[in-house]
């Protein structure tokens, strides 16, 4: 069975970087999701995101000892950064065990689109729900 937890999507305005190179713009992908802050300084979530990109190929979910083995983490490190983007949207657990939510990051971006578009409707039918009884 896989888990999506209840979602915390951020979306951050940030500059597109000139170069082109992977680094840049996977930084860029994973700033504007709010994946990463001024906290963290060793840039642990990115490296957890780093890795579970990975080995989204393979379809193969990692323990959390795996990821913090992997990336050179603690354990406790881990968990707290994969809570973070489980919340999010973006990792899923499956038996204790956590992999990205789909295998590429346009994916990614697709579903968490879908997300969002799903919870304004919500919000937009609340709205309109609170709009009729308020008289407005």
């Amino acid at each position: 069975m896989i888990r999506i937890y209840r979602q915390k999507i951020t979306i951050l305005r940030s500059r597109k970087p000139v170069e082109k190179s992977i680094n840049r713009e996977l930084q860029y992908l994973g700033t504007s999701l709010g994946l990463f802050n001024l906290r963290d300084k060793d840039k642990s979530c990115f490296r957890i995101f780093i890795e579970l990109l990975r080995t989204a190929k393979t379809k193969q979910p990692l323990t959390s000892d795996e990821i913090a083995h992997r990336t050179q983490l603690s354990r406790g490190t881990v968990v707290h950064h994969i809570n973070k983007l489980m919340e999010s949207g973006i990792v899923v657990s499956e038996r204790n065990k956590y992999m990205l939510r789909v295998n590429n990051l346009s994916e990614l971006i697709d579903e968490l689109q879908k997300d969002i578009l799903n919870m304004c409707h919500d919000l937009k039918e609340t709205a309109e729900d609170i709009d009729k009884k308020l008289g407005l």
